[in-house]
């Protein structure tokens, strides 16, 4: 992003040096004429601005625990549903055999138990007899848990109140474990965000806590307030962005999963910065560039290096090279060397005179 904004400036100011070199053209053996503008400073920073895709911190994907054939699907997308809501099952034939085989296990180890008791008393089986039919109680005991878990984790309920989003399996078909049959989205508690990535540049600036505005081209008018509540530690492997995710505040608006949305983002640190006119600037590469402005004597120039911290409308913000510069020259600039002499002439005097 910084590459394009650096292009689009030197651009800019090649463009300017054209139109002065067609309007000028000096003589070779008389004084440049150069125009001079005031250097600005100000306290602030740069304005990031990305864009991102709204998304809701409750959003899940639902599936059953174990696999089995889907037997009812009792929503559609689109449909609103309520915390404890039955939303699918699976067929229960299988799994209620399972639940029914385990208990009579059960009921077998325990009179198992009894008799072994009952002899243990009257002197017929032994200690270890005892304690091996109480240990087959146990483990029955646990199978039949576990059988019963598997029935109730048979159904998808809603955990809150919320959205079907989509719906990715039908009746009849066969759901593997863990297999994501509903996309739901729970909007009860109004807990939207906005997901995208940064560079690494601009990752190093941000912060927990910054400030956003959002703009979302469903509600061209309006615009949203929100802060970074997340910054990932480390850049993703596929597209070599580091993940940021604002919590947007956007009350008593209806949003929605997906919803485009462009944001600008203000880092809290904050710097003295230099301004100068985007004409002022004479080259640059990369990041750097060069500017002129007068000696003591007012007739011969210096080239000074500067480092370009951004842009801002028609205006350059430098991070560091005109400490104590008071004016930069902006017309003539396409004319000049180190050794050039120049004419300073007013703003109401025009080049060719």
């Amino acid at each position: 992003m910084k590459l394009l904004l650096l292009a689009a400036i030197l651009s800019f100011g090649l463009v300017r040096c054209g139109e002065n070199k067609a309007a000028v053209a000096p003589p070779a053996d008389q004084p440049i004429p150069v125009r001079l503008q005031a250097v600005t400073t100000a306290t602030g920073g740069r304005i990031l601005q990305y864009s991102g895709l709204i998304a809701s911190n409750s959003e899940a994907r639902l599936s059953f625990k174990i696999g089995g054939i889907i037997s009812r699907i009792f929503v559609k997308e689109g449909d609103h549903v309520v915390a404890g809501q039955l939303l699918a099952t699976l067929d229960l034939t299988e799994i209620n055999a399972q639940v029914q085989q385990a208990t009579q296990s059960l009921e077998k180890a325990q009179r198992d138990e009894t008799r072994a008791n009952n002899l243990y008393r009257d002197t017929v089986a032994t200690l270890e007899q005892v304690q091996n039919t109480h240990t087959q109680t146990t483990v029955a005991s646990e199978g039949l848990r576990i059988a019963r878990f598997n029935q109730q984790y048979a159904q998808i309920r809603a955990g809150s109140s919320g959205t079907i989003l989509q719906k990715l399996l039908n009746e009849g078909e066969y759901a593997s474990a863990g297999t994501a049959v509903l996309v739901f989205n729970g909007t009860a508690q109004n807990d939207w965000v906005v997901r995208f990535g940064v560079s690494d540049k601009d990752w190093a600036v941000l912060h927990k806590g910054d400030k956003a505005v959002i703009t979302i081209d469903a509600y061209p008018d309006q615009s949203f307030t929100g802060q970074i509540t997340k910054l990932a530690e480390g850049a993703d492997a596929s597209g070599g962005t580091y993940a940021v995710e604002v919590t947007l505040s956007a009350a008593g608006n209806k949003l929605a999963p997906g919803l485009f949305c462009k944001l600008q983002l203000q880092p809290a640190g904050k710097r003295s910065l230099a301004f100068i006119p985007a004409a002022a600037l004479a080259e640059g590469d990369g990041n750097t560039g060069f500017v002129y402005t007068l000696n003591d004597d007012r007739r011969t120039v210096k080239k000074l290096p500067v480092r370009v911290a951004f842009l801002q409308g028609d205006r350059i913000a430098i991070g560091s090279g005109l400490e104590n510069v008071r004016e930069v020259i902006t017309d003539g600039v396409g004319y000049l060397t180190e050794k050039a002499v120049v004419r300073p002439i007013s703003n109401s005097d025009s080049l060719t005179k």
